[in-house]
């Protein structure tokens, strides 16, 4: 139940935060705190309330941002798990990848960039890569 209300309580504020009204608030009070600066002669209690007030929405915030983060490369990674599972052909051995050891990321990682450099060299030897139609464009611009 916590998990649940947390997750729509972070969702609906990093939604609000995000505004550019949100902004123009913040932006304000920034200012309305800069002009009672000689009213407060800058003491140091005036300093103050910017300092924890800010350090404060920014400690918060971390944990607001972490939160939905989190949510959004989750929600992700099922939606490329989809993919990977629905598309004939692809390898099923990719998905849930973010969940395997540094070790075996780094064999993926090693084995994909070796078929992307010999893609490219084909490439350059006047092959077809179907992945990449940008590189017909740029060889026309050259």
């Amino acid at each position: 139940m916590t998990g649940k209300w947390f997750s729509k309580f972070s969702s609906y504020l990093s939604t609000m935060t995000g505004r550019p009204l949100t902004f123009v608030v913040a932006a304000i009070l920034v200012l309305l705190w800069a002009v009672t600066g000689p009213v407060f002669h800058y003491s140091d209690t005036w300093q103050l309330v910017i300092n924890t007030s800010t350090t404060i929405v920014t400690f918060l915030m971390v944990f607001l941002i972490q939160n939905t983060q989190n949510r959004d490369t989750a929600a992700m990674q099922i939606k490329l798990d989809e993919l990977i599972r629905a598309i004939e052909g692809a390898h099923n051995a990719l998905l849930d990848l973010e969940e395997l050891e540094e070790k075996d990321l780094s064999r993926f990682r090693k084995h994909y960039e070796r078929l992307a450099e010999e893609a490219r060299t084909a490439l350059r030897a006047g092959g077809n890569d179907t992945d990449s139609p940008f590189v017909e464009s740029r060889e026309r611009e050259g």
